[in-house]
This record gives structure tokens, C-alpha cells and sequence, in this order.
């Protein structure tokens, strides 16, 4: 059984949508590190989830990053959108004159085993592996290797439109629709967490086979 680390049932719907009925969620306080790219996040996530569960984890973390802003929120979106807002974001991205961004997302798993060499990067934290010589090392974390996936959707930041979605979707446009306009199945045929699961659905069969 994969768990898929988080407390929104959409989005373990969405990951049975790619990977069938072998998910359930699993509702797991993490700690979520300060670093401004999301893969280290995940990462660690999918490390402490592992070693909570003792079964094959995914976790996902996820961001809006406007490039004339130098990715920002990228990260720290959650937090950027509960505490300044979507439409002053909106207003910072309106004074550039390149209102280019992209949706990421990105899924850790972590299974407590290795994985051969792919294109998909895999995370084996030699920072925290190179950590615990000292006094101060987590050696909970040494030996635990996470498989990286990334989803991206890209488009520009407009004045808010749309009634439907959440978070960032009334100021994101792709294809001249905001998030916030489509419906669920449009939003779901190109978002980034999908896009990210496809790219993991593709390659967890051969994984779970060799289990």
C-alpha cells in the first residue's frame, strides 16, 4: 500500500486517478524546512513520513513562482497567500513587465530503499548524511534515498477572474483561462500535481512489481 502524505482528500482522488485504488491517505505532521526550492522540502517530508509509517510514502509540496519576481512566492506560497494575499501578489507581478509563472509541484517517495540511476533525481541528502559525523547528525535520515518527480504548468499572472478553485487559480492564466475559470476536469487535465503523477504512476508499476 502507497500513502500519500496529506490531510486534502483531493488529492489522494487525484492520485488514484493515476494509480488506482493501491493509495490511502495518511495524515502525518511533517516538518516542512525553510529552503526556497521544493524538492529538499519533499524530501525530508518523505524521509520522516517513512520512518513514521513504515511504508512506501509520497509527499508533494507545491508553489506558484512568478519569474519577475525572482520565483517568489515559489516555497513560501501557502504561507505568503494566508498572510499577504493572492491579489497583493497579484499587484507586485502587474509592475513588471514580464508577468511569466509557472505551477510546480513536486513528489517525493520514499520507500527505505535505493533506486537505480534514471532521469528523475533522487534526493540522498549528503548534507544530512555528511551531518551526522557530528555531534549534532540526524543519523535517523542516513540511508533513506527519495525519487524525485516535478510537474510544471506554466502561464502568466492576470487580474483576478474566475468563482471556482483555490489559493493562486483567479490570478494564473493558461491558455486564456485563470484555474479559477475551468472546471474541475480542465483543471485536473493540466495541473502540476497531475502532471507530476503521471510522470510517477510510469514509473511506480516497475517498482512495486520488484517489491
Amino acid at each position: 500500500m502507497l500513502r500519500y502524505v496529506t490531510t486534502n482528500p483531493g488529492k489522494v482522488r487525484e492520485a488514484t486517478d493515476y494509480l488506482g485504488s493501491d493509495v490511502a491517505q495518511l495524515d502525518f505532521d511533517y516538518t516542512e524546512i525553510q529552503s526556497p526550492e521544493l524538492g529538499p522540502i519533499a524530501a525530508r517530508g518523505a524521509r520522516e513520513a517513512y520512518r513514521h509509517a513504515g511504508e512506501p510514502v509520497l509527499v508533494d509540496d507545491a508553489g506558484l513562482f512568478v519569474d519577475s519576481l525572482e520565483g517568489f512566492p515559489g516555497p513560501y506560497s501557502s504561507y505568503v497567500e494566508e498572510t499577504v494575499g493572492i491579489e497583493r501578489v497579484y499587484e507586485l507581478a502587474a509592475t513588471e513587465e514580464d508577468r511569466r509563472a509557472a505551477f510546480r509541484c513536486t513528489l517525493a517517495y520514499c520507500d527505505g530503499e535505493g533506486f537505480d540511476a534514471s532521469p528523475d533525481p533522487v534526493d540522498r541528502d549528503d548534507r544530512t548524511v555528511a551531518a551526522a559525523t557530528g555531534p549534532d547528525g540526524d543519523e535517523g535520515d542516513v540511508g533513506l534515498p527519495v525519487k524525485l518527480f516535478e510537474g510544471i504548468v506554466r502561464g502568466r499572472i492576470v487580474e483576478p477572474r474566475g468563482e471556482g478553485g483555490f489559493g493562486y487559480d483567479p490570478i494564473f492564466e493558461h491558455n486564456g483561462k485563470t484555474m479559477a475559470e475551468m472546471s474541475t476536469d480542465e483543471k485536473n487535465g493540466i495541473s502540476h500535481r497531475g502532471r507530476a503523477l503521471a510522470k510517477f504512476a510510469e514509473w511506480y508499476p516497475e517498482r512495486s512489481t520488484a517489491e
